[in-house]
């Protein structure tokens, strides 16, 4: 009796180790970009100039979920990303252009703006669910509130803004319009350097 209770607490303690090994050595999970806040410096893209000078929502939005392009045209894919934004937060125009359209898709509010300067077809930003203020026709400058995030219409879990930028039927990666100081995080800052006296 006492020799089969030590075997099963051996037997224990062994699985018990062995589980601790292996989750030891299993390599650190991989953040992918729609896990991230902080998305990678996209891959500059010949077909898209950075013309961009203001984020659609707030100073530095979180990515919830990043550029996906599809295999196919008609494949699985994510076209566009999903900024975080809070429900009636303004929503500003990436670029100068025109108001292509301002109005509801499936129940969703969407407003689209064709970019001036970029080519025929131009570049055309969308972003929704956004309660439209500005009009199909309108001329808009960069940071230019065109509407207000919608409570509700948003695919993501929580509120946010879907992002997307086509030329003609080719979907494209918005955050390519962007520059690259808008995409860094923020600021440098100097650290104290502990141990060294400072100048007198």
């Amino acid at each position: 009796m006492r020799y089969a209770r030590t075997a099963r607490a051996c037997g224990r303690l062994v699985l018990l180790l062995l589980l601790t090994a292996t989750a030891l050595l299993a390599p650190a999970p991989r953040l992918t970009p729609t896990a991230t806040s902080a998305p990678a410096a996209p891959t500059p893209d010949p077909l898209v100039p950075t013309v961009g000078r203001a984020w659609p929502v707030g100073l530095r939005p979180p990515v919830l979920r990043g550029w996906e392009p599809p295999a196919t045209r008609y494949g699985r894919g994510h076209r566009g990303v999903d900024l975080a934004a809070p429900a009636g937060a303004p929503v500003r125009a990436v670029a100068a252009g025109r108001v292509s359209f301002a109005g509801r898709v499936a129940g969703k509010g969407v407003v689209s703006v064709e970019l001036a300067g970029t080519g025929d077809p131009p570049l055309r930003v969308t972003y929704e669910p956004v309660r439209a203020s500005a009009r199909k026709g309108d001329e808009v400058e960069a940071g230019e509130v065109v509407g207000t995030v919608e409570a509700h219409g948003s695919h993501c879990t929580g509120a946010c803004v879907h992002w997307g930028l086509r030329r003609g039927d080719t979907y494209l990666d918005p955050l390519s319009l962007l520059p690259p100081w808008l995409l860094r995080k923020g600021p440098s800052r100097l650290l104290p350097v502990l141990g060294v006296p400072l100048p007198s």
